[in-house]
């Protein structure tokens, strides 16, 4: 690869003027072949008289999307360490360059884009919402590989810098330059002609910075108090992984050598680490979700018609929030509900989170305005002639859902899709009740739909491509990471999580206690236990989702269902939402402790133990059993997609990839024969599904798809 095909060097007034275009991608992306480019470019500078200082700005609308990770092949360690080390190399030369380096930031500045920015001796960055930079390699199992775990805790502290590498997040330039981290912010049509201005002074003398740390903070980071803040970080980083994210405590571990052995050390650390961490089981599964995801933005549905307009009918919580998801992408929406004061809440609801955005300065006063001037709320059907789609989200009654079917096709176009968004109703029946079968199709959100990244698409048999194709872009716009099912009781993402929540169920009514159910999958590495996401959920919810499932799940042999969630809701019992479910809440609704009058609706008291190997296998075998199941019958069209539904809709362990991956991983052979130990211990239900038995025989695995 030429230096050409990813820098174009421009000398404008002494300034070197480095562009960054990689001629072959769409994004600046860094592989081992652009690493070496540096070296070259860095030769050409110090070489040439006439360039007295330099300016990395990017030809594309972002700034650095990091590294490719693709392009990194490694088997065994030893395989890139030589290509980090290089680049270690090179980030050092503009560090201690006598020539200063400016770094003009516009657009996304991720992994090694802050880490090149962090090396150079300035760094601004434009006001464009767009603009964000941070070091999230940690949600790919590994580190930062180019001298951020030693950079960015000098330059912003230790504390802000363990937050942002620890979390992965990324900051918006205001947050940035109040931590230090940017020197300038500017009008993204002012970056270049700023950038100019800070590498001339920077000719003459260096910027001198004041630190940004308060007191606290400096106590804490100076040399008595370092003790402290590394110990209590360790401590946090365990309790929140459950030591299942080992690319955690390494991260950690660079940064305390580093403090305390200095920057030399600290990148010999991070060099050990980094190929340590990208050979984990860990770093692979969490690499092949994120190469999942990037797969599946791209419609595999061909033929979408645009959507400009939708009408959203149930302005309840859940419709306020796919109203939001729309309005906030540009996407006008005519929100109808029955009663005024649902509208003004969902209008207040959704102004809150906009305004918010405003207020953080993510967005301007002007893009507020507009956002929220993209919904319009109605108690008629006035105007919906104009709506490409048109979405549901009322009560969980099936004639109710009907009649707003028969409403949609009187008042709407005669090509306007009809979406549900269901999470247990039948979207064939509905689709049988239409006009135009071929129209209707289900459109799940998970609550609350600003936050949770999943969309499930519910196709019946009638649906047509054009359609599916139009939701599936829809979806995408919406910031949706979307995947298409087959209409089935449950769909896949709660069908899968019935019987794992039914088992948990089972073992309270056996005596385990609720505590210990859920502790035990939070160590397993849950974001929540079961048991606390069924009052989180509602137990009004769990229990309507129960009834409407009822004959499907207990036509499996070996299956009963516990009716304590029904009994609770009947008494009054909504969870989290009123307060009474498994668990206590104080004044804030923050959860207090578990609820002992919940044990009346079981037979079990919470007073027997079982091993917490035997809790985690008997709710996730059943799980994956599940969803084996749901590839078999075609729910799901691939392990793939499983994968990414189940992680991504209810957290699904992140750190193995989904629960295809996860069965791979352990190997299929492995899951067959501990089903079998447990079919033995507690019935038919544990029984390994075919499939699993006939890749179990073949040798075969779920990767191989």
């Amino acid at each position: 690869m030429k230096l050409e095909e990813f820098i174009q060097l421009e000398i404008k007034d002494n300034i070197g003027i480095c562009w960054l275009d990689h001629q072959h991608e769409k994004m600046n992306v860094v592989s081992p072949e652009v690493i070496n480019l540096f070296d070259e470019l860095n030769n050409r500078i110090q070489s040439n008289p006439d360039i007295h200082a330099v300016i990395f700005i990017s030809g594309k609308p972002d700034f650095m999307a990091g590294a490719d990770i693709k392009a990194f092949a490694i088997e065994k360690e030893g395989d890139f360490k030589p290509h980090q080390a290089k680049g270690h190399e090179s980030l050092l030369e503009i560090e201690n360059s006598k020539k200063p380096f400016v770094s003009a930031i516009n657009g996304s500045c991720v992994g090694l884009g802050t880490e090149l920015s962090l090396a150079c001796h300035a760094r601004i960055a434009t006001t464009n919402p767009r603009t964000k930079m941070g070091l999230p390699e940690v949600q790919l199992g590994i580190l930062p590989g180019g001298g951020g775990t030693q950079r960015l805790p000098r330059l912003i502290g230790i504390q802000k810098a363990l937050d942002m590498m620890l979390t992965g997040k990324q900051i918006d330039p205001y947050r940035a330059k109040k931590w230090g981290l940017v020197d300038e912010i500017v009008a993204e049509g002012k970056l270049l002609q700023a950038a100019m201005i800070t590498a001339k002074k920077l000719i003459k003398e260096p910027i001198r910075r004041k630190s940004k740390l308060s007191l606290t903070e400096k106590l804490l980071e100076g040399p008595l108090g370092r003790g402290i803040l590394f110990s209590q970080a360790k401590k946090m980083a365990l309790k929140q992984s459950q030591s299942n994210y080992p690319a955690i405590p390494a991260i950690i571990d660079c940064v305390e050598t580093g403090i305390k052995k200095g920057a030399k050390a600290g990148y010999e650390k991070e060099l050990e680490w980094f190929e340590k961490l990208m050979l984990t089981p860990e770093s692979k599964a969490l690499r092949s979700l994120f190469f999942a995801m990037s797969d599946n933005k791209k419609n595999p549905y061909e033929g979408a018609k645009p959507i400009d307009t939708l009408g959203m009918i149930g302005a309840g919580f859940m419709g306020a929030g796919i109203a939001e998801v729309s309005a906030t992408r540009g996407i006008k929406v005519i929100l109808k509900d029955i009663k005024q004061e649902m509208i003004d809440s969902a209008y207040s609801q959704i102004w809150k989170s906009i305004e918010k955005k405003w207020k953080r300065k993510s967005i301007n006063k002007i893009e507020a305005e507009q956002q929220i001037g993209n919904v319009v709320g109605q108690l008629s059907y006035d105007n919906f002639d104009q709506t490409d789609i048109v979405i549901e989200a009322v009560l969980e009654k099936m004639s109710l859902k009907k009649q707003i079917i028969e409403d949609i096709e009187a008042h709407g176009r005669p090509d306007t899709i009809i979406a549900t968004n269901t999470s247990s109703l039948s979207v064939s029946e509905m689709a049988e009740h239409a006009q135009r079968k071929e129209l209707v199709i289900g459109m799940h959100y998970f609550s609350p739909v600003p936050k949770m990244p999943l969309l499930e698409i519910v196709k019946t048999e009638h649906t047509a491509d054009w359609v599916i194709a139009s939701c599936y872009d829809l979806g995408i716009q919406q910031g949706k990471t979307v995947v298409v099912v087959q209409d089935g009781p449950g769909f896949y993402v709660n069908r899968i999580l019935a019987p794992y929540t039914n088992e948990c169920l089972t073992m309270i009514d056996e005596g385990i206690s609720i505590e210990s159910i859920d502790r035990a999958f939070l160590k397993r590495g849950f974001p929540v236990g079961p048991i606390a996401l069924l009052d989180e959920v509602g137990l009004d919810i769990a229990a309507h989702i129960t009834e409407s499932s009822r004959d499907f799940a207990e036509a499996k042999a070996g299956v009963t269902i516990i009716n304590a969630v029904v009994r609770m809701h009947a008494d009054g019992r909504k969870g989290k939402k009123n307060k009474q479910g498994f668990y206590t809440y104080n004044a804030k609704g923050k959860k207090a402790g578990v609820d002992k009058s919940a044990y009346k609706y079981f037979h079990g008291s919470g007073d027997k133990s079982l091993d917490i190997k035997e809790i985690q296998d008997r709710g996730l075998y059943l799980m994956m059993n599940e969803a084996v199941q749901c590839l078999e019958e075609g729910i799901i069209s691939s392990a793939k997609d499983g994968d990414i539904a189940a992680v991504f809709g209810i957290g699904f362990l992140p750190f193995t990839g989904g629960p295809f991956s996860l069965m791979d991983h352990i190997g299929i052979s492995a899951v067959v024969d501990r089903m079998n130990a447990l079919q033995s211990s507690y019935g038919e239900r544990f029984a390994p599904r075919p499939l699993l038995v006939k890749m179990a025989k073949d040798g075969s695995s779920f990767s191989q798809e």
